[in-house]
Parts: C-alpha cells; sequence; structure tokens
C-alpha cells in the first residue's frame, strides 16, 4: 500500500511538472488570437465544472464542514484572480521569462512565514533567497542591457503580473491543502472549479458583459486550444491535490519548480523565444534556490 501511494504521488508530481507549463502554452496561444484573459479563465473553471458534476458523485459534494467551505472560499477567490493575472501576464510577456518567475513563491511563503509565524530563515533558506535572485537577473536581462543587475526589470508589466499572480497562488494553496485535510482531493478540486466559475462568471457580468457574444466566437473558433487548456489544467489541479495529499506541501512544492526548465523549453518551441541556452541556466539556478529554501530552509 505504502509503494502505492508514493508511486501515485510520484506520478502526480511528474505529471504537475508538465501539465502547468504546457497551460501556459495554451493560455499564452489564446490570448496571441483575441482571447481575453477573464474569459479564458472563465471558460477554463466552467468546462471542468462539467466534468466533475458528470463524474462526482453527490454524496462527495455535501454535508462539508465549515471548515471546508472557509478554505476552499478563500482558494477560489484567490485561484481566480491569481489566474486572470497569470493570463494577462502571458500575453504580453515571454513564456521562458514568466515561467522560471514562479520560483519566488518559495520567497513568499519564507516571509509569511518570517512575519506571521516568526520563523527565522536558516542559512539554506538564506543561500535560496539569494540563488533565486541571482537566477532572475540572468533570466530577466536584456540582451545589450548596459547593468546585468537592474531593479527596472521589475517595473515591466508582464512581471509585475507574473508576481501578482505567483502571490495569490502562494497563498492559495495553503488554504487548499486545509481544504483537502478536512475533504478528499476530489472534492476539494470539484469545489475548486465550481467554485472558480462562479466567481469568474460573475465578474463577466458586472464588468465585461459588452464582450460576451465575442469571446464566445473566439471560443467557437478556437475550441481545438481550448480544449487542451482544459485538460491540461484539469491534469495540472488533479495531479496538485493528489500530490499535496500524499507529500508535505514543501517537498511538492520544490520539485515542482522544475517545471520553469521547461517553461523556457516550451518558449523557445512554440514561440521562437531567444537566449534561451542563458535562460535555462538562469532558470536552473532558480529551481535550486527554491528547493533549497522549501526543503532545507
Amino acid at each position: 500500500m505504502l509503494l502505492f501511494v508514493l508511486s501515485l504521488t510520484s506520478l502526480a508530481i511528474l505529471v504537475r511538472i508538465v501539465a502547468n507549463p504546457l497551460a501556459n502554452v495554451f493560455q499564452k496561444q489564446l490570448t496571441e488570437r483575441s482571447a481575453e484573459p477573464l474569459f479564458v479563465t472563465a471558460a477554463t473553471y466552467g468546462f471542468l465544472s462539467l466534468v466533475c458534476l458528470a463524474v462526482v458523485t453527490l454524496e462527495r459534494l455535501v454535508g462539508l464542514s465549515t471548515a471546508f467551505w472557509t478554505n476552499m472560499t478563500a482558494c477560489a477567490v484567490l485561484s481566480v484572480l491569481g489566474n486572470v493575472f497569470l493570463v494577462r501576464a502571458m500575453r504580453i510577456g515571454d513564456l521562458s521569462v514568466l515561467g522560471p518567475i514562479n520560483a519566488y513563491k518559495a520567497v513568499v511563503s519564507m516571509l509569511v512565514g518570517l512575519v506571521l509565524l516568526d520563523e527565522q530563515p536558516t542559512l539554506a533558506g538564506l543561500t535560496g533567497i539569494g540563488l533565486i535572485v541571482a537566477g532572475s537577473y540572468v533570466v530577466l536581462r536584456q540582451p545589450g542591457a548596459s547593468s546585468p543587475l537592474s531593479m527596472a526589470v521589475f517595473g515591466r508589466a508582464d512581471v509585475r503580473l507574473r508576481v501578482l499572480a505567483l502571490l495569490c497562488s502562494a497563498v492559495d494553496g495553503v488554504f487548499l491543502k486545509k481544504a483537502i485535510v478536512v475533504s478528499s482531493p476530489l472534492t476539494a478540486f470539484s469545489y475548486w472549479c465550481l467554485l472558480g466559475f462562479g466567481l469568474s462568471m460573475g465578474w463577466i457580468l458586472l464588468a465585461q458583459r459588452a464582450h460576451c457574444a465575442s469571446q464566445l466566437r473566439v471560443l467557437w473558433t478556437q475550441r481545438a486550444t481550448y480544449l487542451l487548456l482544459f485538460l491540461s489544467i484539469g491534469l495540472m489541479q488533479v495531479s496538485t491535490n493528489i500530490a499535496f495529499e500524499g507529500t508535505s506541501v514543501g517537498y511538492a512544492l520544490a520539485l515542482f519548480q522544475t517545471s520553469a526548465l521547461l517553461s523556457v523549453l516550451f518558449g523557445y518551441q512554440f514561440f521562437g523565444e531567444q537566449n534561451i541556452m542563458r535562460k535555462l541556466l538562469g532558470a536552473g539556478v532558480m529551481v535550486i534556490g527554491a528547493s533549497l529554501i522549501i526543503v532545507l530552509g
């Protein structure tokens, strides 16, 4: 039984590592074809909600505790915001740049622990922060820049949006883990979809109702890419939930960071992004730094 759990968790982590950058590829492709980030987010939640309602038994969706609802609602709100920020960032930025920035999630987690829990960073944690910062400058530095180290890169709109998405996802993971503990990965996934769809559709009706007809046309013409996005996001979230149930959040997040390397490769393969070797080097340094913080920090 133990070997089965370990193998299932390992498979889930592997699927998540591949599915995350693939989802980013399809998100970027859709926004390049006139899809609005909020509609991409709502359509993703909507399709996955239909799948959940078709396969999940009613018994799994009722009789849940107050703790579940509190954590799941907080997770859903942050998840919707994070997804919209992420897709907006993908629309205007390079996948090979924005993917590795996710390693900063480990820094955010450490700062939250320092402020809220008075957890003092270890030498490994401080070393990890240094590696992430150094690696990010390698990834973000523009060719021909007068200085390799400049905070100006964080003033870019795509980087700011990606950091906002990262902040949301760093916090929503905590609430998601708590919701899984008092329910199950499948139940938490179902309400992640249903609540996310309700929140994103409410946002559309309040702020972007006039664009609904045009966005539905885009959805139909780009239905193949949308379907690939739905599948990759579904696999990513289900595998995340299984990984969180089967191992510590810190260990899982450390392994998830390796998807940064795939983001760089996918940026080159699908969008012809340049300076790939430099970005791979920087992303690799950031992965090592994130792993030090999460596992040893």
